[in-house]
């Protein structure tokens, strides 16, 4: 895991200095010294911290990947000077920008939140870093249950998880705004631009937003491919390549050893958004995935299953697809074949502690063979979903601009999406209905009445799709606050407690603009936390994961898209459609663009079925019970009869299994992130060996479980 740390102090001192005692993170690489310090801690590669200097006391630090060249991150520098933050987030790329001006410092996050921002106080001061882990160590804070408990009951809901995180007084910066320090203090801003409560934006030309898509994607795959490239190190853990073994080539014995190929690669598994950046970045001039000399095929991964029960004719016409996407000179297309052990569910007991839980932690091996048979820098099409598709709320904003016969289409394609059915006469007029109610109830009534039946222990009821259709599922989305799919397994005691935030959410913001635009980007913040989540747990060694359509040009291309355009089926793959068009690419295979959810419910469910028996083991002591959070029983009643095929939200299930893992992962953590010249009384007695924590060993190096 990488990530960068500092602090801004209240006065002025010696470097490094917390109180009495000195603290350094370990493992790090100092960027500036002075009260106000700065490291990169982890694997950075030498390209991916850039720093610039306009005197002693005034510069910029840019982690990650970023497409401006020097002279344009010291005009960004100079521009924040004058108080223009936006100039240092409009850069193509994925990055995290730090400025210095003397005592100041501001740290920007991105719009999406794949690269978040966390404080607390500290000494008298305020901490900073892009993990909150290293800061919980920092302060030895305490685990946050509430907050586990609201992202259980409402993931998606910004008003139940507010600005916290798992630890307690660690707090995050929302997407779309900057953390400014001065002399200790702290304060949040936001960088975007400001739209009116009353009237929608003025919405672009389709064919003008369209090109805005194209050429953000274009600068954002142009970025990666312009950097250096990167071989595993062979002097490394994983040793040298040992030679000729019978049966096996380079890249199976590279693969064995847990390393990536050398260079670029791509995921290509027949959808749209992979196949759009693995054909843009074969198309860009130069040498997509060579590290020296020209001529080098992109190396594009296709990934398909054949042990998951179901949706045989979905994964033999994706996998179809890839192979005719791959009919390219500049592609080397190599497929990768997952067995039990890449099922869901499996290989739970190898992954490593993540920064945060996420329902990515049960699928996280299942995508190492994947990865592993990638380049050392690999695109992923991670968020296309998120930023080009409409929310289901969307159609709430477009009666609210009076736009009624654009949702003709969308909830014509949704009577048909189920097939047909006695019922399907009537889809759009209910749809039609509850569009209406959701465009004429303000946002404080909505959130409320979400309050409310959580409090009454009413999860279920609220449009909770338990493996419903797509009917089902856009009608539960039109509100403007609703449970996600593990509410249903939650105590009433910790429902009630997310009823009580929903409710004070509700009181204190009485307008928060239009449902679908709301919405949408709550959606695309979840999915961006749990991409990063994803990055850290199935991490490989000397490899990075590259999710373009996150990045913030992307991502303000795509906000520019017009709601009438969006809410079309099949609009995003139409959208890419006609960005690889204007690219030059124009030959693509028939059903490019077909959605493909079956197969991942089917997914789940098989990997549920193999690994039944471990998880209702893992269940009969959990530390979500110890919490107060869950009811150890009724869980392994539910995994059960999923196991058996009922009809229950495997969603919610794996976001369960994930928390859980992860709470046992966190207590049996050892060491830390940090050293001392003093060691604190907590850590000395960590040391000396506390007895455990429920009975697991190395529990008292984890944060502690407030409220069980």
């Amino acid at each position: 895991m990488r990530w960068l740390v500092g602090w801004s102090s209240a006065t002025a001192g010696p470097a490094a200095t917390g109180g009495s005692r000195t603290v350094l993170p370990v493992g790090a690489q100092l960027l500036w010294d002075g009260p106000d310090p700065l490291w990169a801690v982890g694997d950075w590669r030498p390209d991916e911290v850039r720093t610039v200097r306009a005197d002693p006391e005034t510069a910029l630090a840019v982690f990650g990947v970023c497409g401006a060249t020097d002279d344009q991150l010291r005009v960004g520098l100079f521009a924040a000077r004058g108080g223009a933050l936006r100039h240092l987030t409009a850069w193509p790329g994925s990055y995290t920008a730090v400025v210095r001006m003397g005592r100041r410092l501001t740290v920007t996050g991105d719009l999406a939140g794949a690269r978040p921002v966390f404080h607390t106080p500290w000494e008298g001061g305020t901490a900073f870093a892009t993990a909150a882990l290293p800061l919980a160590d920092l302060t030895e804070a305490g685990l946050d249950v509430g907050h586990l408990g609201a992202l259980l009951a409402c993931p998606d809901a910004p008003e139940a998880l507010g600005s916290g995180t798992p630890y307690e007084g660690v707090r995050r910066v929302p997407p779309g705004h900057a953390l400014v320090l001065r002399g200790g203090a702290h304060e949040i801003t936001s960088y975007e631009p400001a739209a009116s409560l009353a009237v929608a934006a003025p919405q672009l030309a389709p064919d003008q937003a369209i090109d805005g898509v194209r050429e953000a994607l274009v600068e954002a795959v142009r970025a990666r491919l312009a950097g250096p490239r990167h071989a595993p190190d062979p002097d490394g853990p994983d040793g040298l390549d040992p030679g000729p073994v019978p049966g096996m080539g380079p890249a199976e014995r590279r693969a064995a050893r847990g390393a990536p190929a050398p260079g670029i690669g791509a995921d290509l598994s027949g959808g749209s958004a992979s196949g759009t950046l693995a054909l843009l970045a074969a198309g860009l001039p130069g040498a997509p995935g060579a590290l020296t000399g020209h001529g080098e095929r992109l190396l594009a991964v296709t990934f398909t299953d054949h042990t998951t029960q179901g949706g045989r004719a979905h994964r033999d016409a994706e996998l179809e697809r890839a192979r005719a996407l791959a009919d390219n000179p500049r592609l080397h297309h190599r497929v990768v074949t997952g067995g039990e052990e890449a099922l869901p569910f499996a290989g739970l007991g190898t992954l490593p502690l993540t920064d945060e839980p996420g329902p990515s932690l049960v699928t996280a091996f299942r995508h190492r063979s994947r990865l592993l048979a990638g380049g050392a820098d690999h695109l992923t099409g991670h968020g296309a979903r998120q930023v080009l598709d409409a929310h289901p709320a969307r159609l709430a904003d477009l009666l609210l601009d009076r736009r009624r016969r654009h949702l003709l289409r969308p909830v014509t394609a949704l009577a048909r999406a189920d097939g047909p059915s006695a019922h399907s006469v009537l889809v759009p007029f209910t749809v039609y209905r509850a569009a209406r109610k959701l465009a004429r109830t303000p946002y404080g009534t909505g959130v409320a009445e979400t309050a409310r039946r959580l409090v009454e222990r009413g999860a279920g009821g609220i449009g909770d799709p338990a493996g419903g259709g797509a009917v089902d599922a856009s009608l539960a989305a039109l509100f403007w606050c609703r449970p996600g799919p593990a509410a249903r397994w939650l105590t009433g005691e910790a429902l009630a407690e997310v009823g009580m935030r929903l409710g004070a959410a509700a009181t204190r913001a009485p307008g928060a603009g239009r449902p679908g635009e709301r919405r949408a980007r709550a959606a695309l913040a979840r999915h961006a936390a749990d991409h990063r989540v994803f990055e850290q747990a199935a991490e490989v060694r000397s490899q990075r994961l590259h999710a373009p359509f996150l990045d913030n040009q992307v991502v303000l291309a795509c906000r520019a898209l017009p709601d009438t355009l969006r809410v079309q089926p099949g609009a995003r793959a139409a959208v890419l459609r006609s960005v690889l068009a204007q690219a030059g690419v124009r030959d693509l295979p028939p059903g490019w663009g077909a959605p493909a959810h079956l197969p991942h419910t089917a997914a789940l469910r098989t990997g549920l079925r193999a690994a039944v028996d471990g998880l209702v083991q893992l269940f009969d002591a959990p530390l979500l019970a110890d919490a107060g959070l869950v009811e150890a029983r009724v869980v392994r009643k539910a995994l059960c009869a999923a196991a058996e095929g009922a009809a229950l939200p495997l969603d919610g299930l794996a976001e369960l299994v994930s928390t859980e893992l992860w709470l046992r992962r966190l207590v049996l953590r050892r060491g830390s992130c940090w050293t001392d010249a003093a060691a604190t009384p907590r850590r000395r007695a960590v040391a000396a060996g506390v007895p455990p924590l429920n009975g697991v060993a190395g529990a008292a190096n984890a944060p502690r479980i407030s409220g069980s």
